[in-house]
C-alpha cells in the first residue's frame, strides 16, 4: 500500500489466504444455489398456473357439455311423454275393440246354439215324419186295396187319393226338413269359421296389448326402483288415498251362470289390473319430485356430499339471474319466507313422506299452505342467504333425512 511518503506492505499468510478464498468461494456459490431456486420457483409458478388454467377451461368445456346433454335429454324426455300419452290412447282404443269384439263373439255362440238346437229339433221331426210315411205304406200294403177298389159305393179311391197325398206331402216335408238341416249344418260352418277369425283378431289384439302395458308399466317400475322407493308401499298408499275414483277395476265378466271366468277374460282381467297398475304409477309419479325444477339451461356447480369440511345436502344449479323455478311434484308448501343459510327459501311437502326445498331465491311466488301442482312457477332464481353466485339449491328430504337429488332425477330421466 503506498501513500505520499511511504510504501507499506501487507503480507498474508497461507492460512489466512485459504480462509479468504474459501469465504469467497461459499458467497458465490450461495449465490449460484439462491438464483437456481429462485428461477426454479418461478418457472413451476408459471407451470401451475398454467395447469391450473388449462384445468379450468376443461372443466368450463365439461360442465357445457353436460349442460348440452341435459337439454337433449330433456327433449328426448319430452317425446318419451308424448309417446307414452299415444301408447295410453292407443292401449284405450284397443281395449274398447277387444270388449266390443268379445261381445260380438259371445252373441255369435248363442246364434250357434240356437242353430243347433234348432237343426237336433228338425232332425227329430224329419225322423217323426219319415216314420209316418213308412206306418202309412204298410198301411196301405196291407188294408186290401183291390177290395177297396172292387167295391161299389165308391169310398175306395178317395182312400187310395188320401194315402198318394199324405205319402206326397210327407216326402215334402222330408225333403225339406233335409234341406233346412244341409243350410243349417252349412250356416254352422261359417260362423265356427267366424269364430275362429275372431279368436285370432282377440288373440292378437291382447298380444297388442300386453305389449304395450309392457313397454309402458316396466321403465316405471324401474324409475321408482332406481329412486329407492318401494313400488307395493307407493302403490297401496295411492290406492288407499284414490279409494273413490282411482280404486282398483272392476274383474270382467262375460257368463251370467257363476262359472269360472273363461281364459280370455281371466286375460282381459289381467290387463285391467296392468290399467289400473299403469294408473296407479301415474298419480304416484305426478306426487313424486321425478322432474327437474329448472326449465331454462343451468349447469350443476356442486352436488351432494361433504364440501369445504361440512356436509352439503342439497344440488346447486346456476343460471341466469330471474330464471324461474318450477315445482316438480304436487305438494304444500310449508314455508315461504327467509331462513338463516338458505336465503329466502321454499319448502314443499309432497306424499310418501318426501319434502322439497329451493333456497337462495330472488323472490318467491306461492305462499305458505297453498297447494301446488307439478309444473307451477314458486319463484324465481337469485342470490339470497349464504351465496357466492345466482343459483338454485335444490334438496330432497325423505322422512326428514336429506338425500342426494340426482337420485330421483336420473330415476326420472327415462321417463319424463
Amino acid at each position: 500500500m503506498r501513500s505520499e511518503s511511504d510504501t507499506r506492505f501487507i503480507r498474508l499468510r497461507p492460512a489466512t489466504q485459504l480462509i479468504a478464498f474459501g469465504g469467497a468461494s461459499l458467497i458465490v456459490a450461495w449465490s449460484i444455489i439462491a438464483t437456481a431456486i429462485l428461477l426454479m420457483d418461478s418457472i413451476g409458478s408459471g407451470n401451475f398456473r398454467e395447469q391450473a388454467k388449462r384445468d379450468q377451461r376443461s372443466y368450463e368445456s365439461r360442465l357445457n357439455d353436460l349442460s348440452s346433454e341435459r337439454d337433449k335429454r330433456a327433449v328426448e324426455a319430452r317425446e318419451a311423454q308424448e309417446r307414452f300419452n299415444s301408447a295410453l290412447e292407443q292401449i284405450s282404443v284397443m281395449q274398447s275393440e277387444l270388449l266390443a269384439s268379445e261381445t260380438r263373439r259371445r252373441e255369435m255362440e248363442t246364434g250357434i246354439g240356437v242353430i243347433q238346437s234348432t237343426l237336433r229339433r228338425t232332425m227329430r221331426e224329419r225322423e217323426e215324419a219319415r216314420g209316418k210315411a213308412e206306418t202309412l205304406t204298410a198301411e196301405l200294403e196291407t188294408s186290401g186295396t183291390g177290395d177297396a177298389l172292387a167295391s161299389d159305393d165308391g169310398n175306395g179311391g178317395n182312400a187310395v187319393d188320401f194315402l198318394t197325398q199324405a205319402l206326397a206331402d210327407t216326402a215334402a216335408e222330408r225333403d225339406q226338413i233335409i234341406a233346412d238341416a244341409q243350410d243349417a249344418l252349412l250356416q254352422a260352418d261359417e260362423m265356427q269359421q267366424q269364430i275362429r277369425l275372431m279368436q285370432d283378431q282377440n288373440d292378437q289384439i291382447f298380444r297388442q296389448l300386453e305389449d304395450a302395458m309392457t313397454i309402458s308399466v316396466e321403465p316405471l317400475d324401474k324409475m321408482f326402483a332406481a329412486a329407492g322407493m318401494s313400488t307395493d308401499k307407493i302403490l297401496n298408499t295411492v290406492r288407499k288415498g284414490y279409494s273413490g275414483q282411482g280404486g282398483p277395476l272392476m274383474p270382467l265378466s262375460l257368463s251370467t251362470r257363476g262359472e269360472a271366468p273363461s281364459p280370455d277374460a281371466a286375460r282381459a282381467n289381467r290387463l285391467l289390473n296392468q290399467l289400473d297398475r299403469l294408473n296407479l304409477y301415474r298419480i304416484a309419479a305426478e306426487k313424486a319430485p321425478f322432474a327437474l325444477p329448472l326449465k331454462n339451461a343451468f349447469r350443476y356447480t356442486s352436488g351432494y356430499g361433504p364440501r369445504w369440511g361440512r356436509m352439503h345436502s342439497g344440488t346447486d344449479m346456476a343460471g341466469d339471474h330471474g330464471s324461474p323455478i318450477y315445482a316438480p311434484a304436487d305438494g304444500v308448501v310449508t314455508h315461504a319466507g327467509w331462513q338463516s343459510g338458505y336465503g329466502r327459501l321454499v319448502k314443499i311437502e309432497h306424499a310418501f313422506g318426501i319434502e322439497t326445498r329451493y333456497a337462495h331465491q330472488s323472490k318467491i311466488r306461492v305462499k305458505k299452505g297453498q297447494r301446488v301442482s307439478r309444473g307451477d312457477h314458486i319463484g324465481d332464481m337469485g342470490n339470497s342467504g349464504r351465496s357466492t353466485g345466482t343459483h338454485l339449491h335444490y334438496e330432497i328430504r325423505v322422512d326428514g333425512k336429506a338425500i342426494n337429488a340426482m337420485t330421483f332425477i336420473k330415476a326420472g330421466r327415462n321417463v319424463f
